[in-house]
């Protein structure tokens, strides 16, 4: 297990009966691995959707939209999820898979970000929040897998790795859900994605440090 959190990244619901119960349906089923990576950016794409279509209704309307975006934003995490335990436990490994289990996600990251950055347009740069949260949690990724193809082993630690971001992500759009109701009048969105990128900022200096003394190490 030591061996396997350097390749794969440690997720805790892995090893729950519920997780292996799914996964081994879905490997029954005839789904492949590379299509469930795939579907995780069509989750991202209808959370984004939700959080964008937010903007021309108001009240409950807005706030289900928003809850709608969570469930979504959950769909994109358990396709990251069931994806590796198909190809790995359940023995239907591709040549191809490491380009759909790290493409698709590049994708989502951006799905999800940028669009939140569109749910607030009222507050300024808005948008620009968004598209630097998406834009650094792209780096985030590619950071870890530049030491990987160095030689060092695959860094997953955080502040905002992926699942930490999803996480931003969901607590923003349930900020958002009460605030629809609320009428409250605070920038929800901005403030969590600054949130996200300091975070990513974090993550990103930290991850290079580790993987340049591991290489240096050797």
């Amino acid at each position: 297990m030591a061996g396997e959190t350097l390749t794969r990244r440690p997720i805790a619901a892995r090893n729950t009966g519920w997780a292996r119960a799914c996964a081994g349906w879905l490997a029954r089923k005839g789904f492949r691995p590379n299509a469930i990576s795939v579907a995780s950016i069509g989750s991202a794409g209808l959370a984004g959707a939700c959080m964008i279509s937010s903007n021309y209704v108001t009240g409950w309307a807005r706030a289900g939209l928003f809850i709608l975006a969570i469930a979504f934003i959950q769909g994109r995490l358990l396709c990251n999820l069931f994806d590796g335990m198909v190809a790995v436990e359940g023995g239907l490994k591709s040549k191809s898979g490491e380009i759909y289990n790290e493409l698709p996600d590049r994708f989502a990251d951006l799905l999800i970000l940028v669009c939140a950055g569109y749910a607030e347009p009222e507050y300024p740069y808005s948008s620009t929040l968004g598209w630097a949260a998406g834009s650094l949690a792209v780096l985030t990724a590619y950071v870890r897998s530049l030491g990987a193809s160095a030689g060092a082993s695959q860094q997953f630690c955080g502040p905002m790795a992926k699942q930490q971001r999803m996480f931003i992500a969901s607590l923003a759009c349930l900020s958002a859900a009460a605030k629809s109701v609320a009428q409250w009048n605070i920038p929800v969105f901005p403030i969590f994605l600054v949130i996200i990128i300091a975070g990513c900022l974090v993550t990103i200096a930290r991850r290079v440090i580790r993987i340049v003394r591991e290489l240096e190490s050797k």
